[in-house]
């Protein structure tokens, strides 16, 4: 099975795969976002070191078994978030998410992560559409997708109902297929990313 590249940039965003070593850094910006995670992160009520140091491992097990491929997001060297490509949602696709530091937010630097993603995950060759799923309460994941040039497919009611104090349990598909990405690049001045 193909797998992506083990780091990304995106303008002012670096992407690379995580590693057992981002402990402490992963830690520290899970510790200082957990106001801003908990409406939406079920995970993030019960963060702690153990918690982090599980995350690492599966995202090791996972990358290796092409189960899901987990990035640090950083910039200048400094861990500011995560993001992943999953394939959970089919043959032919990988399901994108994301999270940034609070500090980090309101800056670009989530779209220019996922567009990395984007631009990555639509290389490998059984890749023919990625998608954002997000919870409908949570409108800065959508404008992401929405900057980006996704279109929403479908919202759907979560059968096990809302899973943060923040959720309304509707969850909104947006997607991109290599066709429309193709397209959308060829139209741009300059590309959204480039593989590191």
């Amino acid at each position: 099975m193909e797998e992506p590249a083990e780091s990304l940039s995106s303008d002012q965003v670096e992407l690379r795969r995580w590693r057992m070593s981002d402990l402490d850094a992963l830690e520290r910006a899970i510790h200082e976002s957990l106001d801003h995670l908990l409406p939406w992160m079920p995970w993030a009520a019960n963060p702690g070191r153990q918690q982090t140091s599980d995350f690492l491992a599966r995202r090791q097990a996972e990358w290796e078994s092409g189960e899901a491929f987990g990035y640090a997001i950083t910039s200048d060297a400094t861990v500011i978030g995560s993001c992943d490509l999953m394939r959970r949602i089919g043959e032919g696709g990988l399901d994108i998410g994301y999270w940034l530091h609070p500090h980090w937010t309101g800056r670009g630097m989530a779209t220019m992560a996922t567009a990395a993603l984007v631009h990555q995950g639509l290389q490998l060759t059984d890749i023919d559409r990625v998608e954002i799923h997000h919870d409908a309460a949570n409108p800065a994941s959508g404008a992401v997708a929405r900057r980006l040039g996704f279109t929403e497919v479908d919202r759907i009611r979560a059968p096990e109902g809302p899973q943060a104090p923040g959720e309304s349990g509707i969850h909104v598909i947006w997607r991109m297929t290599a066709a429309r990405w193709k397209r959308r690049k060829l139209s741009m001045p300059n590309k959204p990313a480039e593989q590191g």
